[in-house]
């Protein structure tokens, strides 16, 4: 079976939960016989990296401007897998599913994964959330099959499409790191620090996490946010600002490998005070290291977390930081992490190669010829 992917920016080291999705997805199925092509994007992937396990990766350009890049690269992406003539196309995303009728019109064979209704964020202007609903409204219309990665997703679109499959964002369970280089190069003590991780936009809710941070007397603990933004702009500029007036917040940037994996493994407390979410990656890979988790009260961490003790309202910086206050220094029991453990079953990788692979064959009508 012969697929070709777009949407996603490429990996392997690409920030993003597409990306992520994509990185830990497609190699599963290589191994289990299909021929994978992921159309990257150029400004993000080494120039001569075109294969990584087995996944070929075929660079395409793109402007690197937040508002074209999705979508020309979407578009070079799609005429060029027209002549590959793949037996599925993959979309994942909103705004690449925009190219899903002309995909169709190519006579391509098409699944869409929306990983979120990307038009609630706010860092998007009013025409570009235009664009996002229309490219919602593409791919649940005209793609053969449609999957998304949480319940929550699938029930806000089944008003227009009955046929959703619900196929998350998985983890793989580590082994805790026993390095600490990346705690020593910023002057982090083990099990004394905050970890968030995310890019530097407005629904990650970064900026009421230093807020909560600095309203109570954590002297000897720090705040560490790892991760940064895509494209500059006066949000993120205003961030960085904003940490810099706490010497005890640290940002090394985007982190990913063992300095990412070493952060997670001595983390006191992971806290997600987003606004909105799809399914975070970063949450499910913060329980895999079980370290004990605070999380904004919205349906796409409900998903997740089970104990309502760890939630508080987005936006209510008094709120997060009495959790802080509390979680900071009550470290995860055995109970808990059996049930952390228990509940990440649910997002097991193979499992979900296994459900985009019968996807795929349904809509080649597979189960029709036996």
């Amino acid at each position: 079976m012969k697929v070709a992917v777009v949407g996603t920016r490429g990996f392997p080291d690409v920030p993003g939960g597409v990306e992520a999705h994509c990185e830990n997805l497609y190699p599963r199925l290589a191994r289990q016989g299909c021929a994978i092509t992921v159309f990257t994007r150029r400004p993000y992937v080494p120039p001569k990296r075109f294969v990584y396990k087995n996944v070929a990766l075929q660079p395409v350009f793109c402007p690197k401007q937040k508002f074209l890049e999705a979508l020309v690269h979407t578009l070079c992406a799609v005429v060029l897998a027209g002549k590959l003539r793949p037996d599925i196309i993959h979309f994942h995303a909103l705004g690449p599913s925009l190219f899903v009728p002309l995909a169709r019109v190519l006579g391509m064979k098409v699944v869409m994964t929306t990983h979120g209704p990307e038009y609630k964020r706010k860092k998007w202007n009013g025409a570009a959330k235009a664009v996002l609903r229309l490219g919602e409204w593409a791919g649940v219309r005209f793609a053969d099959a449609v999957i998304a990665i949480s319940e929550p997703i699938a029930a806000d679109i089944r008003n227009r499409r009955k046929e959703i499959t619900v196929i998350p964002n998985g983890v793989a369970v580590p082994a805790l790191a026993a390095s600490e280089e990346i705690l020593k190069k910023y002057g982090i003590q083990k099990n004394k620090y905050i970890l968030a991780v995310g890019r530097f936009v407005p629904e990650k809710g970064f900026h009421d996490l230093i807020a909560a941070f600095a309203a109570h007397d954590f002297s000897d603990w720090k705040l560490v946010i790892a991760g940064d933004a895509d494209h500059e702009d006066r949000y993120s500029s205003e961030l960085k600002k904003q940490a810099r007036r706490h010497p005890q917040v640290v940002l090394p940037g985007y982190l990913t490998g063992q300095p990412l994996s070493e952060l997670y493994s001595h983390a006191g407390l992971f806290v997600l005070p987003s606004y909105y979410e799809g399914l975070p990656i970063a949450l499910l890979e913060a329980m895999s290291y079980q370290r004990s988790c605070i999380v904004s009260d919205i349906p796409a961490h409900k998903n997740v977390v089970t104990e309502a003790e760890r939630f508080f309202a987005p936006g209510d910086v008094a709120a997060l930081a009495e959790k802080i206050a509390v979680f900071a220094r009550r470290p995860l029991s055995e109970a808990e992490k059996l049930r952390q453990l228990e509940v990440l079953k649910r997002f097991d990788w193979d499992t979900i190669a296994e459900n985009t692979l019968a996807v795929y064959k349904k809509v080649l009508g597979y189960d029709r010829k036996k």
